[in-house]
């Protein structure tokens, strides 16, 4: 005997992980599903982020996993324990595609490209029914009919369109990356709906230095490693990180700058820019650096000097002539020297626009949503993804969550449709 959600329309808005997830859900639990998206095809954000190798979740702990979400764990870790990173390579498998897991313990496809697993993934859900609308930027709503919960307006190339459905999943994105489609565009549509949205911030994202002309133009796009970052947070809270860091004409980027994104934005937010400490030789104790540093250096000049014992030069010693002066480099300042390598203050003035970002932070706060991802003061229609307020470093967390909230909102859809029938 047919369920009762046999005869449910859903509408999911936003081809993304989180949308497509979603979309899955419902469909493998007999919902018709139409899925709505504003680009020519779907999964385009997805596609970019895979260019450099399809980094999907990490193998490391849960515990240490779930403290990567910062702020927002206590309302990540439930969608987590639904659909977390030990489901996905599973669900992966399903899907035909053999995962590996890397030295950093980050997960990839086996071929570390992200266009199979989505050719894969679309074939699977076409085949579950689910119908796909290209070139539909959801633009609002209409005034329902007597028998539908919502009825959404699409603005496509034929002209506007409506389509009423029982239940809607939201999962449009943030503000990063416009072109591909995460354009922010439905964040006057959910105010002028009286719900509340954060205002939206990069994230994993590049900051200004205003660097020097010299330095630019002589050092831009060259890599800094190893380096570690010593940072202290608005909360007092002393974060320390070793990587890789980019010097770019702006300022830094990079993996290393991306994972301390949030508090450095959020120190900038706060007092108008944040102070980092370099450590150019992340690999030895202070006492060894001013050791090597006080050593006898002839005739040889102070570069050629950092270079031989300590291995420094480069941008690294680019980056010591741009902060101290002059004086810091003679024989009678080598100890101030000596500490800058370990612990080089650079200011960061301001972060990089956000349609720059990797992700973005702010969106639609928990508090404004059920357990199960719906918002409370308009039923039937549930939010996923990154237009959710919350932020993870890159590393597989931002695609984990977004997969996890697709999954919740999609059971969260099955249960309101289910709770609405018995009480019609």
């Amino acid at each position: 005997m047919p369920s009762s959600l046999d005869s449910a329309r859903v509408a999911v808005i936003g081809g993304g992980p989180a949308g497509l997830m979603a979309a899955e859900t419902l469909s493998r639990r007999g919902v018709q599903v139409h899925v709505y998206d504003a680009m020519p095809s779907v999964g385009r954000k997805f596609l970019m982020a895979g260019k450099g190798g399809m980094n999907i979740t990490h193998s490391e702990p849960l515990e240490l996993f779930l403290s990567r979400y910062g702020a927002r764990r206590a309302w990540i870790e439930p969608l987590l324990h639904t659909f977390g990173p030990d489901a996905l390579r599973p669900w992966l498998d399903e899907l035909g595609i053999a995962t590996f897991v890397g030295s950093s313990g980050r997960v990839f496809p086996s071929d570390m490209k992200a266009a199979p697993m989505l050719r894969a993934w679309l074939h699977r859900l076409r085949e579950a029914g689910v119908h796909f609308h290209m070139r539909h930027k959801w633009c609002g709503w209409a005034p329902a009919a007597s028998d539908a919960a919502h009825r959404l307006r699409f603005d496509t190339p034929g002209g506007e369109q409506t389509m009423d459905c029982g239940a809607l999943v939201l999962a449009l994105g943030g503000a990063s990356w416009p072109r591909l489609g995460s354009d922010a565009a439905w964040v006057p549509l959910m105010t002028a709906r009286n719900v509340p949205v954060t205002p939206l911030r990069p994230s994993n994202c590049g900051f200004d230095a205003d660097w020097s002309p010299y330095l630019r133009e002589r050092f831009a796009g060259q890599p800094v490693k190893p380096v570690a970052i010593t940072l202290t947070d608005v909360d007092g809270k002393v974060h320390n990180r070793q990587g890789e860091i980019l010097l770019t004409e702006n300022g830094l980027e990079g993996s290393l700058i991306y994972a301390l994104s949030a508090p450095i934005r959020e120190r900038i937010l706060a007092d108008g820019d944040s102070t980092i400490a370099l450590d150019l030789a992340p690999g030895l104790a202070v006492e060894r650096v001013i050791d090597e540093v006080t050593r006898p250096r002839g005739s040889r000049s102070m570069s050629s000097h950092l270079h031989g014992r300590l291995g420094i030069g480069g941008v690294k010693l680019a980056l010591l002539h741009e902060i101290l002066p002059n004086e810091a480099f003679t024989d009678a300042d080598v100890s101030r020297l000596a500490h800058a390598i370990k612990a080089l203050p650079v200011r960061l003035a301001r972060a990089r626009p956000i349609d720059e970002a990797i992700s973005t932070a702010g969106g639609i706060p928990f508090e404004a949503l059920d357990r199960n991802l719906m918002i409370e003061r308009i039923p039937g229609m549930f939010c996923a993804g990154e237009m959710l307020d919350w932020e993870a470093p890159t590393g597989g967390y931002l695609l984990t969550a977004c997969f996890a909230s697709g999954v919740v909102a999609g059971l969260g859809v099955c249960a309101y449709l289910g709770r609405r029938d018995a009480t019609a």
